[in-house]
């Protein structure tokens, strides 16, 4: 496909949920250290009841091997909140809207409540989404465990590269900051791990449907402002595909 057919394709694309489905056969990833839904399914072996927080679209919850007896997922971003559900309901699993935690940085604390009572769950299960930390130790049990896969600083650095923009200014993670986030709230570390995910696309549709749906990622990324650096990468990923490093952690905590 041409330069041009390939952004058109890229930006008419359609996109629910969490499914990167259309770019599956454009783009592949090396496995981590640690494999997020198989550590959720050991966990959830011996609970008898999960959250799942900020599920997406229900995705990765409904292919997990395992779930606990009582499964309930919650969702900050309206417009998920139906596809969650319907892809759930045939499981068991209820999905149920929440106002979301906006980050660990600047708004910590400012909102982040989850709707349920206190010692509700055995597990609390968070992918790639905000955490307020004490209200995930409310709603653990005592002997109850909380694990969460987060993005960390500099996952993008290799996107700003390539498209000829300046990443941000960070330190070089913030998996200190969340694990004193979560001693803070009375919950006791077991595990902290980090580690590179490493990503190839294939051809430049597939990083802009890609970049289209994680917006907040690159800070200055358009299209049109970025077309000259697209089409250098274009003639690039025709002879070899655009490998990024995308930095990741794995956190997981107890509650006495």
């Amino acid at each position: 496909m041409s330069f041009e057919d390939l952004v058109r394709e890229a930006l008419d694309a359609p996109f629910e949920g969490w499914d990167f489905s259309w770019i599956r056969k454009r783009s592949r990833v090396e496995k981590l250290p640690w494999h997020y839904p198989t550590e959720v399914a050991r966990l959830a072996r011996d609970a008898r009841s999960m959250l799942d927080m900020g599920t997406g679209g229900g995705e990765v919850l409904a292919r997990l091997k395992r779930r606990a007896p009582l499964t309930v997922a919650t969702e900050g971003w309206a417009p998920n909140v139906p596809i969650a559900a319907q892809r759930l309901r045939p499981l068991g699993v209820h999905v149920v809207w929440e106002e979301g935690c906006p980050d660990n940085f600047a708004n910590y604390g400012t909102r982040g409540r989850i709707p349920f009572a206190n010692a509700t769950f055995d597990l609390a299960c968070n992918r790639h989404d905000a955490f307020f930390a004490p209200e995930v130790a409310r709603v653990l049990r005592p002997g109850g465990t909380f694990i969460t896969q987060q993005l960390d600083h500099h996952s993008y650095d290799d996107f700003y590269t390539a498209l000829d923009l300046n990443p941000p200014d960070e330190p070089d993670s913030w998996l200190p900051r969340a694990q004193q986030q979560v001693e803070d709230a009375g919950l006791t570390t077991q595990r902290a791990e980090r580690a590179d995910e490493v990503q190839y696309f294939d051809d430049v549709g597939a990083l802009i449907y890609y970049l289209r749906v994680v917006s907040w990622a690159v800070l200055g990324f358009d299209v049109e402002s970025c077309m000259p650096a697209l089409r250098r990468l274009h003639e690039r990923m025709e002879r070899e595909p655009l490998v990024v490093r995308q930095k990741r952690f794995l956190l997981v905590a107890t509650k006495a």
